[in-house]
């Protein structure tokens, strides 16, 4: 014996409306999205460092080093306790990087968060900088 149960048109019209929206709800949360601040290749960042117009921030904890023209040292956990160590102009345009990237995300995500409008990762951070045959410099 099988059980059938209709409904009368009213909750019907409801019930397909509730799960349209349902549905897209559930797919909100399953799309890539980019990252709010811009990647940048080894190649772009040591091309953008003669002439240099920006910050440029080692956020990597522990320090193990630095690319040359680093402007500031703050931990990638500490960003938002040391604001003070960057730009007040919320458009100035920063590039944060870490060892591997990592990082460096987290940081630029916090920083995005905060107004930022003009924050950069490099990606693959000192690691790609090395292996692209640049130098650390150590304090």
């Amino acid at each position: 014996m099988r059980l059938h149960l209709t409904l009368p048109l009213g909750y019907r019209f409801i019930a397909l409306v509730l799960w349209i929206l349902l549905a897209s709800w559930a797919s909100v949360g399953s799309e890539q999205r980019a990252p709010p601040f811009e990647a940048l290749t080894v190649e772009q960042l040591a091309e953008r460092i003669p002439g240099k117009t920006f910050w440029l921030v080692n956020v990597h904890v522990p320090y193990e080093g630095e690319l040359p023209s680093t402007d500031a040292f703050i931990p990638f956990d500490k960003i938002t306790e040391y604001l003070d160590r960057l730009p007040s102009d919320l458009d100035a345009p920063i590039v944060l990087y870490c060892r591997s990237g990592r990082m460096s995300e987290i940081a630029a995500t916090a920083l995005v968060k905060l107004g930022y409008r003009n924050v950069s990762n490099l990606a693959g951070g000192m690691l790609a900088w090395e292996q692209a045959g640049n130098q650390l410099l150590y304090r």
